[in-house]
């Protein structure tokens, strides 16, 4: 099974690629950020990243894809341009058939790294030993999306774990 991991964000978008051959067997494929500047319009980033998404779909067709839920804050502004890059995402996935899962940033670092707690800087270093991969010159939010792409491989891979969880695709 091939999972697509996404951290979206409108200016960083973390993205993974893994191939899941079981519960605990995993092969990373591709990981990066897909970056927009702060001079470009959202309108400009979100053409950008859902090209961005798009190229990834088309190279890899993955199986299914893994988002991370949006965090609410104080700032309303900044929940509704987090929400326009995951709408941009989910639509580019559903337009591939592709089916997206959700997870909390929490549940997704229980699941992949055994902590809910963790740092961004933690999640890096289990993702290096889950996946045997140097990740001193990979970005936080590629890391933060291999984290997203274990998560529901785990899960997928051991069925008891679906109802548990109660996962469902968007």
């Amino acid at each position: 099974m091939l999972v697509l991991g996404i951290d979206p964000a409108i200016r960083n978008t973390g993205y993974g690629v893994i191939e899941a051959g079981g519960a605990s067997s995993f092969k990373i494929l591709d990981c990066g950020v897909i970056r927009n500047t702060d001079r470009m319009s959202h309108s400009e980033c979100l053409r950008r990243l859902a090209g961005g998404i798009r190229e990834l779909a088309d190279t890899f067709s993955p199986d299914v894809a893994s988002i991370e839920d949006p965090f609410v804050g104080r700032n309303a502004s900044t929940a509704i341009i987090l929400g326009m890059a995951r709408g941009a995402i989910i639509a580019v996935l559903a337009g591939r058939e592709i089916p997206v899962y959700s997870y909390s940033p929490r549940h997704a670092k229980k699941v992949a790294v055994g902590s809910g707690g963790g740092s961004k800087e933690q999640v890096a270093a289990m993702m290096a030993a889950e996946l045997g991969i140097d990740v001193s010159g990979i970005p936080l939010d590629a890391t933060d999306a291999l984290a997203l792409a274990v998560c529901h491989a785990q899960i997928a891979m051991r069925p008891e774990l679906l109802h548990l969880y109660d996962v469902k695709p968007l």
